[in-house]
């Protein structure tokens, strides 16, 4: 079992910067693959990024190549997306997932945050 929290979103101009963490419970973190996705108003959701247990494996959805950058931490249990050059349709909810394969499938993912607001105002 793992319990996923999500912190660091908010409200920020167009071009602004924001750092989302995820925190994880539990002793097995360093096992699971981690994803980033979001949430917009009326939309469904949608994949952002992925890593792999170690970091060895990164996979970026084409809107926030260049963008949005993903790390994890195992020794803290956390896994963070740095998010650069912010536009209005970044705003959503964001989500972390925990999964044992680094891919773009939501339905992949065991675990997941409540989420987390990033509004981009222009």
């Amino acid at each position: 079992q793992v319990q996923l929290l999500e912190s660091g979103g908010g409200l920020v101009q167009a071009g602004g910067s924001l750092r989302l963490s995820c925190a994880a419970s539990g002793r097995t973190f360093s096992r699971y693959a981690m994803g980033w996705f979001r949430q917009a108003p009326g939309k469904e959701r949608e994949f952002i990024v992925t890593i792999n247990w170690n970091g060895g494996y990164i996979y970026y959805t084409d809107s926030v190549k260049g963008r949005f950058t993903i790390s994890r931490d195992n020794a803290k249990n956390t896994v963070y997306l740095q998010m650069n050059s912010l536009k209005p349709e970044d705003t959503a909810v964001y989500y972390c997932a925990a999964g044992l394969t680094p891919t773009d499938r939501l339905e992949s993912y065991d675990y997941w945050g409540q989420g987390t607001q990033v509004t981009v105002s222009s």
